[in-house]
């Protein structure tokens, strides 16, 4: 069942919230710092705890296998809001190196591919 998945995806997320928040607060930040890491991380150990204990089968296992996979895009494209956002409270300048490092990121593309495509025409 879904359900099970959407359980500890719930859980890893507020785990991991708190525990990045602990952790800004403790070095003088006020934010989360590595909250989405710690959650992936916590997603992950908690996956493998439940495959090697087998307390899931079926449909319960395909559910959480689907939402450890829905996990990290959902997650990345939260985090690019709060950044745009952040950008274009945070001034000119901010927004200014936005662009040019995804300009910069655009440009390299046709140097990037080329790595590893070692076929010889």
């Amino acid at each position: 069942m879904t359900i099970y998945g959407v359980a500890i995806l719930a859980f890893c997320f507020l785990v991991g919230k708190i525990m990045g928040s602990l952790l800004g607060a403790a070095l003088g930040f006020d934010g989360d710092i590595g909250g989405v890491g710690f959650a992936m991380l916590l997603l992950m150990l908690i996956n493998l705890y439940v495959k090697d204990k087998e307390w899931f089968r079926g449909e319960s296992e395909r559910g959480i296998s689907f939402w450890k996979s829905m996990y990290l895009p959902i997650i990345v494209a939260m985090a690019a809001t709060q950044n745009v956002n952040a950008a274009i409270s945070g001034g000119a300048v901010a927004l200014l190196v936005g662009v040019l490092g995804t300009l910069a990121c655009f440009a390299l593309v046709p140097w990037l591919s080329k790595i590893g495509n070692n076929e010889k025409q």
